[in-house]
């Protein structure tokens, strides 16, 4: 299999900062037992990458109300993953 490389994952998310955070948290909810949607033998952030390059993640920014907690990072935005299948369910059901 070709490598993956950083241009690939940037046609799918807006900038470096957000192929980061996006890379890491699909590669913890992968070590956490999260089904692959790209099947590879490769360690788990690599799977993570090419899982975003091929487009089956991708994140949104949730409303305030829907963060969690208050203090420290309150007013920032918080981002979440989304598997594409649970993006069309949802724009499905709108």
């Amino acid at each position: 299999m070709a490598r993956i490389t950083v241009e690939d994952c940037l046609r799918q998310v807006e900038s470096r900062f957000s192929l980061v955070v996006l890379g890491a948290k699909r590669a913890k909810m992968l070590i956490k037992g999260a089904t692959p949607l790209v099947y590879t033998d490769n360690k788990f952030i690599v799977n993570a990458l090419r899982e975003i390059a091929a487009g089956k993640v991708t994140y949104e920014y949730e409303d305030e109300g829907k963060g969690k907690g208050k203090g420290v990072g309150a007013e920032t935005p918080r981002v979440r993953l989304v598997e594409k299948e649970e993006r069309r369910a949802k724009e499905d059901a709108d």
